[in-house]
């Protein structure tokens, strides 16, 4: 017989627990940015991937190294727009840049 782990009795839902820390606007800011460098991250590997580029050669492309796209992709690095417009040159891409 499986036994019921006390953890998964104490569990909510995530979706319930991230709507209430949200609540909290320092909270909120910080998801809404990291949010957002997770997007990006997430886009330029996509967009790596559909061009079969390794991380080596989009990092040869734009002039940095392996280990500065693995850290793109991961969304452990700050964006500027003059690195994303080299990115989007290097992959085929446009930058669009929107305000709302």
């Amino acid at each position: 017989m499986i036994k019921k782990n006390k953890l998964l009795d104490k569990a909510t839902d995530f979706s319930d627990y991230l709507a209430e820390e949200l609540k909290d606007p320092r909270n909120k800011a910080l998801f809404d940015e990291y949010g957002r460098q997770l997007e990006i991250a997430y886009q330029i590997l996509q967009l790596r991937k559909r061009q079969q580029m390794s991380q080596k050669a989009l990092a040869k492309k734009i002039g940095t190294t392996q280990s500065n796209v693995a850290r793109m992709e991961s969304g452990n690095q700050n964006f500027s727009i003059k690195l994303l417009d080299k990115v989007a040159l290097a992959l085929g891409a446009k930058l669009s840049i929107k305000l709302s």
